[in-house]
């Protein structure tokens, strides 16, 4: 590989989320985090380059929006993923969750309903409580190990549902929709009058032999009911640079928001958010990320495997886009209570508690695998003695 993503970065003491907030959220430091959604390996050197080449000219004043903000995000949809979008679909959005926030506080009202699948990514109904609108979910069906729609039950959920919030690809269960799942949940969507708003900040962490698919690609009924939500931030380990865009093909739609977002001046856009997309959306940022993630891969082969053949009652829900594997604990035969002791107290491992994506998150944990080998083997060492001595 021509990137090092070996080298163990020492992230204690640098106001690191992951590292630095231990201590708040589990009252203890001795913990290997494995839970915030970032990677423990350095940033894509090219968005770093590009900010220590502009960050030498000595003026910070207030800044346009680049030229080739936009073009450079066209190309990147067009190459990756076969998606043509028009430049004037385009907004910035200062973070995923906060256009998601934005969206709701627009065009709903207190008791409105929003439908989702869970478990999934927490925000989606920690927002929408927030502005006393209704959350409506319903646990994904899993079978073989593997997360499915139940359409009738979308259906259902839907018919009186504002928005339909879908996270694609899935988060914390790593599935990859596919063109006929997305098309199935459009024309549902559609016809109950419920707009999709389509969180794909996973995207570019697609595994190698798995194609992800804009939900807005699929049909010209998907195109113009949805609202689809993007960013460089995960899979080029940058998400402190709030640097995440929407997509809105709806003229109606689009216009609306945007009048919204203008008078707050909520799409103006950072100076270091343009130019790390410019710079991730490049060939060497490209080049970059697809060694990225073959080494994910086979972080995540060498857990699975390891899981499997090491550790007894935990099965690991093989990811088909992220660097987070969902843990099936539920064959320890302990409570959720019993699980998260056993990875904090024995296996002194920081994790995400299933529970926290909502109903059927039960008996889960969510392991975030991106970080050095040598942090990922520790780990797995930590979890297998936690097992085995609890098993005597």
């Amino acid at each position: 590989m021509k990137y090092n993503f070996d080298t163990v970065i020492d992230r204690h003491n640098t106001n690191s989320v992951k590292y630095d907030d231990l201590q708040a959220r589990w009252g203890r430091t001795d913990l290997l985090p494995m839970w915030v959604a970032d990677a423990d390996m350095a940033s894509c050197p090219i968005v770093i380059d590009k900010l220590k080449e502009r960050l030498e000219y000595p003026v910070l004043g207030y800044s346009l929006e680049p030229e080739g903000w936009r073009s450079a995000i066209q190309a990147w949809l067009s190459r990756r993923y076969h998606w043509k979008i028009e430049k004037e679909e385009l907004m910035f959005i200062p973070g995923i969750v906060r256009g998601i926030a934005f969206i709701l506080v627009h065009f709903c009202k207190p008791g409105d309903k929003v439908a989702m699948l869970s478990p999934v990514y927490m925000p989606f109904f920690d927002v929408p409580k927030a502005y006393d609108i209704e959350v409506v979910q319903r646990p994904l069906k899993l079978v073989d190990g593997r997360y499915e729609v139940d359409f009738e039950l979308l259906d259902r959920d839907t018919r009186d549902a504002k928005f339909f919030i879908l996270s694609n690809p899935h988060n914390p269960g790593g599935r990859v929709w596919t063109p006929g799942e997305l098309r199935r949940m459009a024309e549902i969507c559609s016809k109950n009058n419920c707009i999709v708003i389509s969180d794909e900040i996973h995207a570019d962490l697609t595994l190698p032999g798995h194609v992800h698919t804009p939900f807005a690609s699929v049909s010209n009924t998907a195109r113009d009911n949805s609202i689809s939500f993007l960013s460089p931030s995960k899979a080029f380990n940058i998400p402190d640079l709030t640097s995440s865009y929407v997509v809105i093909p709806n003229k109606e739609i689009r216009r609306s928001f945007e009048r919204f977002m203008t008078g707050g001046e909520f799409n103006i856009g950072y100076l270091f958010a343009y130019l790390a997309v410019e710079a991730a959306y490049t060939p060497e940022g490209e080049e970059w990320l697809n060694e990225f993630l073959q080494y994910i891969q086979a972080n995540i082969d060498y857990a699975v495997d390891c899981i499997h053949r090491n550790i007894p009652g935990i099965v690991p829900m093989r990811p088909e886009a992220s660097f987070l594997i969902f843990l099936d604990c539920r064959g320890l035969g302990l409570d959720a209570d019993g699980i998260n002791r056993l990875f904090v107290e024995d296996a002194r491992l920081a994790l995400n508690d299933g529970r926290s994506f909502g109903p059927g998150g039960e008996g889960f944990m969510r392991m975030n695998v991106a970080c050095p080998r040598a942090t990922l083997e520790k780990a797995l060492k930590n979890l297998a003695k936690a097992v085995s001595d609890f098993n005597k």
